[in-house]
């Protein structure tokens, strides 16, 4: 995984520790002449480099010329027919280890170190340190902490290899630890190529989705210069040919790191050395219309500065932005920001994230998960496998983040790591890699998640909110509320046709509301704390005007069976009857009480109109006047559902609010 596309790049210590570790040693050991290959004592070497024979040493030096224009196959091709005949040039097995591991080929890059210690240890010893970052490529993390140990083992390092080789071995008994705690898992990392109607011999990257799974968009480096985005929907669990977004977004210019909102009706990204813009790069966002996206609009000063802003990523509600950004004030390099959206649709003053995410390093490439409450992201400042890695968090109590937690290896590997995002169902994870089935370049494409780094699974309920009589569509206020702790966990506006996206992290109990002034409110529930459910729901909701004989079912006024006591996970419902009558003090109702028809019909007729009257207690206890209020029960005489079904009956056993007079 690689960070691209207006992302975060690795910091300068990161850089130098790369030189020196792997970059160095190849150029500075390999790309000369053999007689001034290694300045080390050899007085005691059973290897002399002054005794290969001149036609191996001729060949061995072209390799190395060949080497310097990176075409690494082709002195490979040169330094394996070297050992084929003299087998032990060590030099030339350091130098094809070297290649290989150029190319990631870990396990040939290691076979060759190990064919090269095995003519000469005291001449390989400073090669431990990039035998041991080849070792870690592969996995093999408990052994390249024994071979740095024994590169720093080496008296009198410079503090530059010393610096790379600490580096190296608090990563590898990380990678050590990490293992351990894992042991015993049976899980498998196995990503799956995205296929040829998402990934060509163009780089792709930067995947995002909408929270349906229906529309994937990424990004593409067209013949390796100009980024543009592409989009593909999902057609019986196949992606449809990946085409470029229609309307004004694409352009000359470069659009990278880009991310869809959940309804997929934005599309923020970043844009770098725009006319427009504040600085180096800046966020914009389009808005999908019938003609497509919209021209892209830059999102404003408070979002913006004259340093660098990049890799956005919206929460689901459309409410938070999470990006990332080296403006100052921060607790390093590139550390990630959270803008909050006002009710005028002008974003906050960004807000650091704090400690528990941001370090002295570089933080990128954050995702918030439909759940809105994990969050990934790149960094190479906590403690991990080397370079860039990726991290989770979980939002607890008033918004305090979780330590982060490193999602560990094979996910994250000594690379660079990238952009990561996983789709509501809480386990499928997409991203872009070079794996040895790449069609060129970067490809897209998704894995299972580990169970232990998994956020939680996600439904959603999507649909129109339109006045009953008119179906014209109504903007209007959306919240969902937890039952047990009574508090909002979501509150979303519906677009002006009245369009709404709203998720349901399972796990718990929930209360839904939809308001608008002049109408009766709307509401439903949804407990899924005890069964997990297995599908989403799409909701049209037809508001009622407050007319009279207009009707509404309390869908959230809950009362235990055979009583008439009220529940109190009803004070959510029954405070939102209390606000609407106080908003509208003309306004008289009546208080309707229905059972199901088990039991006695005078039985039901009785609970039915207690239950109406406990509703009526309760607003009255609240300062609504009782001339305002009436009530009746009617048992179960008026079913709505069949009784010959559980189902049935637990929508007859319905309360119900209708309006007298308004």
């Amino acid at each position: 995984m690689y960070n691209t596309g207006g992302a975060a790049y690795p910091g300068t210590d990161y850089l130098t520790q790369k030189f020196v570790e792997y970059i160095a040693p190849f150029f500075m050991k390999y790309l000369c002449t053999i007689c001034f290959l290694l300045t080390v004592v050899l007085a005691h070497a059973q290897y002399n480099p002054e005794k290969v024979d001149k036609k191996s040493a001729q060949l061995y030096s072209k390799a190395l010329e060949i080497a310097q224009n990176n075409d690494f196959p082709q002195s490979i091709r040169i330094l394996e027919g070297v050992v084929k005949t003299n087998a032990g040039f060590e030099d030339a097995w350091l130098s094809l280890a070297g290649m290989y591991g150029e190319l990631k080929n870990y396990q040939s890059a290691i076979a060759a170190y190990e064919k090269a210690r095995a003519i000469d240890s005291n001449y390989f010893k400073d090669y431990n340190l990039p035998y041991s970052i080849n070792l870690a490529g592969k996995g093999e993390f408990q052994r390249a902490l024994v071979a740095v140990n024994e590169f720093l083992s080496i008296p009198n390092l410079n503090e530059t290899s010393l610096k790379a080789g600490q580096y190296r071995k608090r990563s590898y008994e990380f990678a050590v630890k990490y293992a351990n705690s894992l042991a015993g898992s049976s899980y498998r990392f196995e990503p799956q190529n995205l296929g040829d109607s998402i990934n060509t011999k163009d780089s792709e990257y930067y995947p995002t989705l909408t929270i349906d799974n229906k529309e994937l968009v990424f990004t593409r480096r067209v013949n390796n210069f100009n980024e543009d985005f592409y989009g593909s929907s999902s057609i019986s669990q196949h992606w449809s040919k990946a085409k470029g977004l229609s309307g004004n977004i694409n352009s000359a210019q470069n659009e990278g790191a880009q991310n869809i909102s959940q309804d997929g009706q934005w599309l923020i990204f970043t844009g770098c050395n725009f006319p427009d813009g504040y600085g180096s790069c800046d966020l914009y966002i389009s808005y999908l219309s019938a003609e497509g996206w919209s021209a892209p609009q830059n999102m404003g000063n408070r979002i913006n500065t004259e340093y660098w802003e990049s890799a956005p990523s919206l929460s689901p509600d459309k409410q938070d932005l999470y990006f990332a950004s080296r403006r100052p004030g921060g607790y390093g390099g590139s550390d990630i920001y959270i803008s909050h959206r006002l009710p005028s649709g002008r974003w906050t003053e960004p807000e650091n994230a704090g400690p528990q995410i941001n370090t002295a390093g570089d933080e990128s490439t954050p995702f918030i998960h439909a759940d809105n409450h994990t969050l990934y992201f790149t960094s190479n400042g906590h403690i991990g496998y080397g370079g860039d890695d990726l991290y989770l968090v979980h939002k607890g109590p008033n918004n305090t983040w979780s330590a982060a937690k490193n999602l560990g290896y094979p996910i994250n590997t000594i690379e660079n790591e990238g952009s990561l995002i996983v789709a509501a169902d809480g386990e499928t994870a997409y991203y872009a890699s070079d794996r040895s089935d790449s069609r060129g370049g970067l490809d897209l494409y998704t894995f299972n998640l580990r169970s232990d780094v998994r956020p939680v699974k996600t439904l959603w309920i999507k649909g129109r909110v339109f006045d009953k009589n008119t179906t014209k569509g109504l903007p209007s206020g959306v919240e969902l509320t937890d039952l047990v702790t009574k508090e909002v966990t979501n509150r979303v506006q519906t677009d002006e046709r009245g369009n709404y996206l709203i998720t349901l992290p399972v796990g718990r109990d929930y209360a839904f509301n939809v308001n608008r002034k002049g109408y009766l409110f709307y509401s439903e529930n949804f407990p899924l704390s005890q069964k997990t459910a297995d599908s989403t729901y799409n909701i049209d909701i037809p508001l009622q005007p407050l007319e009279a004989n207009a009707i509404v079912v309390l869908k959230n006024i809950f009362f235990d069976v055979n009583k008439f006591d009220l529940r109190p996970e009803s004070q959510i419902e029954l405070n939102r009857v209390v606000a609407l009558l106080k908003e509208n003090p003309q306004l008289t109702i009546q208080i309707n009480g229905h059972t199901d028809n088990a039991g006695k019909p005078a039985d039901n007729l009785k609970l039915s109109n207690d239950r109406a009257q406990a509703v009526v207690s309760y607003l009255i206890s609240q300062g609504i006047p009782a001339k305002r209020l009436l009530f009746k029960g009617f048992g179960a005489t008026q079913p709505v559902a069949d009784n010959k079904t559980e189902e049935g009956k637990a929508q007859n056993r319905r309360t119900e609010l209708k309006v007298i007079t308004n």
